[in-house]
């Protein structure tokens, strides 16, 4: 058999890795069954037994379940799946217990990386001065180069992680994170830092990009509303928290400690991942087990040609190369190709950069308005980061129940779209944050106004993300890791750009004309678009070669 790698590669997917049957196919010799026994455990054999030839008696016959695959029943090939539908190592076999530490283990992950990304704001000014910027565009590039890693990182890690298995990627990209945001607390002059920022946001985009497949990998759909509200509300709420800590530290002690307590953060949670985030991925485990079956049976000499999972055709097997550069390039493909990512991605876009907006005007509205310290303006991100907690527990329980209601109303048949209903609250209130915050600045009102805006804000962004995060993990299911990767790229780069054009905006309109704009562009775009989800999603979907029909 020549050499090749056996393929993960999702094109040759069904759609839900999990739930798929499990058989091992031919029926073998005795040896040869002894050896596959010892290799993978309980796995059942089904097929025709091959002939004497090939050492094995002719007519020989072992019942067992069928694969769906016609190939599966060649008498050369080996069929490598679950052990049943109740197979406790399949994920969704798990228990809740184990579920729920993956799930909490993941979203720390996913909290530290956007923590980092805003903790510096703060500091910008000190950063400003150490090294002669003079500029606010590039006193606001040390923050936002940080999430323009975030857009193409997961293009990258979200296709690789489909390649070789959630664990692996996130546990290595959080390493790369933690070396590289320690060095920015080492960085000698304004090129060293955006260079380590970008390299250390590259490698804190991976739990972006794998977060949300992992809970894919664990629950059925009426299942993982819940837990996708927990891991969607880190990456909002991160940038929220950050700066009321970086507020402080900036103060009290120096910027680069800034750097040097999320590293630390950062490891500890990589020790934590280390001991509790085992792989998730259906086809990397069963891959897996496949390369146990193979190094017990010569696939050369014996009577087997083929080992393969249920995720994979007769014959496909790939280059290693080849399968990088088929996953590398799924995300571009689902972009240019799926009208549901693309029309998610610029709404999201859209949204993230107006919380990155939001993020970087605080400090100059409670400096030049308010005339408050640095460790003060910090926790004017409470209110931001109250909103989006409130919420959040609030479309946790909503998420799950409103899908199961919708679902028994259509007789039993889930659908994606019935994700939608609790996004809807947030396309209104994120323009009446807005409205409230802008011109509670621009009129020198209470400080408690703006603050007020900030928290609706915050409540309407975590309503569309955790709603929208899971309508596409529930629409492209095994692609969901390519799929996020896609929606993210650009997402990041509004939340980079955003935040540079800012100033220039503000300056030029005031904070209440200016965050009418963006309002108003809120509530046109967020509107329309739940309504042609919500009445076209379906025949949309049927019309997609990777997103799920039914």
């Amino acid at each position: 058999m020549p050499s090749s790698a056996h393929s993960n590669d999702p094109s040759t997917l069904a759609q839900d890795p999990n739930g798929a049957a499990a058989t091992l196919s031919p029926n073998l010799g005795e040896p040869a069954r002894e050896a596959v026994r010892a290799g993978s455990g309980r796995s059942s054999l089904s097929g025709t037994v091959t002939s004497e030839k090939n050492g094995v008696p002719d007519g020989m016959k072992k019942d067992g379940p069928k694969d769906t695959d016609d190939d599966a029943q060649d008498d050369d090939v080996i069929v490598v799946g679950w052990d049943g539908p109740d197979d406790p190592a399949n994920p969704r076999n798990w228990t809740l217990k184990r579920k729920w530490t993956v799930a909490l283990t993941v979203s720390s992950y996913t909290f530290i990386s956007p923590i980092a990304s805003s903790m510096v704001a703060p500091a910008a000014s000190q950063i400003a001065q150490a090294f002669n910027i003079h500029h606010s565009f590039e006193g606001n590039l040390t923050i936002s180069i940080f999430v323009l890693a975030y857009a193409f990182g997961p293009l990258i890690l979200g296709p690789l992680s489909e390649l070789f298995g959630r664990a692996r990627v996130l546990q290595a990209a959080n390493f790369f994170f933690f070396v590289w945001n320690l060095a920015c607390g080492f960085a000698q002059n304004e090129a060293e830092l955006m260079v380590f920022r970008f390299l250390s946001g590259f490698g804190g985009s991976a739990p972006l990009a794998c977060g949300g497949a992992v809970l894919s990998d664990m629950w059925a759909p009426e299942e993982r509303g819940q837990a996708i509200a927990v891991y969607s509300l880190a990456p909002l709420l991160g940038p929220a928290i950050g700066p009321v800590a970086g507020g402080w530290i900036a103060e009290r002690s120096t910027w680069r400690w800034v750097f040097w307590s999320t590293s630390i953060a950062a490891g500890l949670v990589g020790i934590l991942g280390i001991l509790t985030l085992p792989e998730t991925f259906a086809p990397a485990l069963l891959q897996r087990k496949a390369n146990k079956i193979r190094k017990q049976i010569d696939v050369e000499k014996g009577p087997v040609k083929e080992v393969r999972t249920i995720f994979q055709k007769s014959g496909q097997t790939k280059t290693v190369k080849e399968l990088i550069v088929v996953s590398l390039f799924r995300p571009f493909i689902l972009f240019a190709k799926e009208p549901i990512i693309q029309l998610v991605s610029l709404y999201l876009a859209f949204i993230y950069g107006v919380i990155y907006l939001v993020i970087a005007t605080i400090p100059p509205v409670f400096a030049n308005i308010y005339h408050e310290r640095p460790g003060y303006i910090g926790l004017h991100y409470i209110a931001l980061g109250l909103g989006l907690f409130v919420a959040s527990q609030i479309n946790a329980r909503m998420l799950d129940r409103v899908y199961v209601a919708l679902k028994k109303r259509n007789n039993g048949q889930g659908e994606p779209e019935f994700r939608l209903p609790t996004v809807m609250p947030g396309t209104v209130l994120i323009p009446i944050g807005l409205l409230m915050s802008g011109w509670g600045a621009q009129e020198h009102v209470h400080w408690i106004v703006p603050d007020i805006g900030y928290a609706i804000v915050g409540a309407g962004m975590v309503l569309i993300f955790q709603g929208m995060q899971t309508y596409i993990i529930d629409s492209f299911t095994i692609y969901a890791a390519s799929a996020l990767a896609a929606v993210s790229f650009f997402r990041s780069m509004a939340g980079f750009g955003f935040p540079l054009f800012a100033p220039a905006m503000f300056s030029a309109l005031g904070y209440g004309k200016g965050n009418t704009i963006l309002a108003a562009c809120a509530f046109a775009v967020g509107c329309p678009a739940m309504w042609l989800f919500w009445t076209y999603g379906k025949k949309i979907r049927s019309m997609s070669t990777h997103a799920r029909k039914q």
